[in-house]
């Protein structure tokens, strides 16, 4: 069956492309809404499998929206936002599945740039189980310290990678890690111009440092990395430590950045002394890079079916051989901490 989706945006022209673009698959079906009251009386007569929203429209709101749909009946929903604002963050806090960019300027050249990225994001959607939204944890304060974190090294490393339905997942294991936990390099598949607003949102309510990565950063104990959306991330011996580079080259298994690039850096640089996760998400990246960290003598552990929003790269993984441990993610944080 063609998978049914209904894009809800107050924007003819944003209507227009995407429809346009949803209609090449052969795989999928689309209607549109200019609002969410419109939408609502569409899916009386036909359930949608996917739902693409704007957050900001007239007569009620994205946020609001897909809170009605979540509460009542819930659908994978992609949330298609041109700000990059703490709205998009919020939205999968509140169960949407997927975050795609719309620019301001040059809408049309990017969306027919984009068509394969947007149509592969509606079929990750598609494959999901929409969560029920989780009560954001509250606000960690932070004793300060009296040195400098600077002074630090670290010889362990925490290597995570997820795609679909990953930012909810990052955010169980992340606001359970303590303070003094070892450096964390991150790995999600969102457009840039979220993946400071998801950093910043993901810092607020852990105990560990949380954000964006930059150039030639050291990994340090008590900070968590995450790649910039677009640019690969890898990890490099720095002394006694490990420092990140940041890089424009090729998409690898489809994805800039790529948890493929990460975990086979990763597996060079740290060895044994790394331990590598692999979370819910769709397609095989980050499968061949965690064969390769368990191969050097990492720890290496996949999120489980049950617990995944889509079981694609930890399934992957497992066929692989990948995995010494195949776990529910409300294990793997005291995993992590075990260790």
């Amino acid at each position: 069956m063609p998978i049914q989706v209904l894009v809800v945006d107050d924007s003819a022209v944003v209507r227009q492309m995407l429809t346009g673009i949803i209609g090449t698959a052969a795989d999928m079906r689309v209607a549109t809404a200019s609002d969410p009251i419109i939408a609502m009386q569409k899916m009386k007569g036909t359930r949608p499998d996917v739902i693409v929203l704007d957050l900001e429209m007239p007569r009620m709101d994205g946020i609001t929206f897909l809170r009605n749909i979540m509460a009542s009946d819930p659908i994978p929903v992609v949330v298609c936002s041109g700000r990059a604002t703490t709205a998009a963050v919020t939205a999968l806090e509140e169960g949407a599945v997927e975050v795609i960019a719309k620019p301001l300027h040059g809408l049309a050249e990017f969306l027919t740039e984009q068509k394969t990225a947007i149509l592969y994001s509606i079929r990750a959607a598609a494959a999901a189980r929409p969560r029920l939204a989780v009560v954001p944890p509250a606000v960690r304060p932070r004793v300060e310290e009296s040195r400098p974190r600077l002074a630090l090294s670290t010889d362990r490393l925490i290597a995570l990678g997820a795609s679909t339905g990953g930012t909810e997942a990052l955010r169980a294991v992340l606001s359970a890690m303590p303070a003094d936990s070892p450096g964390i390099v991150v790995v999600q598949h969102m457009p840039a111009m979220f993946t400071a607003a998801f950093a910043k949102r993901l810092d607020e309510c852990c105990a560990i440092r949380v954000r964006e990565a930059e150039d030639g950063e050291r990994v340090l104990p008590g900070v968590a990395l995450v790649a910039p959306g677009n640019r690969h991330l890898s990890v490099h011996r720095s002394g006694n430590g490990y420092s990140v580079q940041l890089s424009d080259s090729p998409p690898v298994a489809r994805h800039r950045p790529s948890v493929d690039v990460l975990f086979q850096s990763v597996a060079y640089a740290a060895k044994a002394n790394a331990t590598g996760v692999l979370l819910t998400g769709m397609g095989a990246d980050g499968a061949e890079g965690l064969l390769a960290m368990r191969r050097a003598g990492a720890l290496t552990i996949a999120q489980d079916e049950a617990s995944s929003v889509v079981f694609g790269m930890p399934k992957e993984a497992i066929a692989r051989g990948a995995a010494e441990r195949v776990l529910p993610l409300s294990r793997i944080a005291p995993t992590l901490r075990s260790i």
